[in-house]
C-alpha cells in the first residue's frame, strides 16, 4: 500500500481531508447538471485538501513590496496567510512535512474547480520522498484593490502524489484519426448519436428529453454499449488522514 504521511510540526494544527466531490457552483447549476461531467467530478476528488484554521481577508494595493498586502483577521484569531514574497503573492505556510514513497513527488495546487475572484492559486511539485523542508502554498492576486475572503475550514490547498519522471517517460505523437480505423469508427458512431440526441432533446416526448443527457462515458461503455476499461471510475473514495494513535 502506498504511503502518504503528514508529520505535523509540534504545536501546530493541520486540518486536512479527502477533497469532496461537491462544489457550491455545481449545486447551483440548473438541475445540478454540472455533476453530469464525470471528468469534473473525478478531478474534484482527486487528492486531499488543507483547510484554513481561521477566517481572514486580504487586499493588495498593486505594489510589488511585501507591505502591499494588508491582511485582516479577527482579534482573537491568527491569520494562516502572510505576505512574504511580495509581488502580490499571498502565502500560506504548511505546518507539516509530508513523506511519500521513494520516487514519488507531491503535486500541490489550489482547490480544484473552486474559482475565486481576484486571486489565483499557484502550483508546485515537491520531492517529498526525501525533503526535510516545508513548503508554502501561494496565491497571486490578479487585480489590486479587491478584498478577498477566506473562511474558516475553507480549502486553500489541494495535493496528491505523483510518480517522479512519469511524464518524461511519455512519448507524445500526433497522428490522423483515420490511421486507427476502430477508434475512428467509434468516434463517428458517437458523434452521430450525439447529434441525433441533441436534435431531439428539445422534443418533450422524445427519448432524449426523458434521458436528459448521454451517459455512455459516465457508465464507462462505448457508444454501442460494449464495455470500456475494466478499471473505469465514476467516483473516487480516498482514505482520510488518521492519527497513528487511532
Amino acid at each position: 500500500m502506498n504511503q502518504l504521511i503528514a508529520y505535523v510540526i509540534d504545536g501546530h494544527e493541520l486540518r486536512i481531508r479527502p477533497a469532496p466531490l461537491e462544489r457550491q457552483w455545481m449545486d447551483d447549476s440548473d438541475e445540478r447538471f454540472a455533476y453530469r461531467c464525470l471528468p469534473l467530478n473525478i478531478a474534484n476528488a482527486h487528492g486531499w485538501e488543507i483547510l484554513c484554521t481561521a477566517a481572514f481577508s486580504a487586499i493588495w494595493d498593486g505594489r510589488q513590496t511585501n507591505d502591499a498586502i494588508r491582511i485582516k483577521a479577527k482579534p482573537e484569531a491568527i491569520s494562516p496567510a502572510v505576505s512574504h514574497f511580495g509581488g502580490g503573492v499571498l502565502t500560506f505556510h504548511i505546518p507539516c512535512l509530508f513523506r511519500t514513497d521513494p520516487g514519488v513527488d507531491l503535486f500541490v495546487t489550489g482547490p480544484v474547480n473552486r474559482p475565486k475572484d481576484a486571486i489565483s492559486a499557484l502550483s508546485g511539485i515537491i520531492e517529498t520522498d526525501w525533503s526535510p523542508y516545508t513548503f508554502t502554498m501561494n496565491w497571486k492576486f490578479t487585480r489590486p484593490n479587491q478584498r478577498v475572503h477566506f473562511e474558516i475550514d475553507e480549502p486553500f490547498c489541494h495535493l496528491f502524489p505523483l510518480a517522479r519522471g512519469s511524464l518524461e517517460d511519455v512519448t507524445p505523437t500526433i497522428r490522423k484519426l483515420s490511421e486507427n480505423p476502430e477508434l475512428d469508427r467509434e468516434f463517428r458512431d458517437w458523434s452521430e448519436r450525439r447529434d441525433t440526441f441533441n436534435a431531439t432533446l428539445v422534443v418533450p416526448a422524445s427519448k432524449a428529453a426523458q434521458e436528459k443527457w448521454q451517459k455512455s462515458y459516465f457508465k464507462g461503455v462505448h457508444p454501442s454499449g460494449a464495455p470500456g476499461s475494466k478499471d473505469h471510475r465514476s467516483r473516487l473514495r480516498l482514505r482520510p488522514f488518521k492519527s497513528a494513535e487511532s
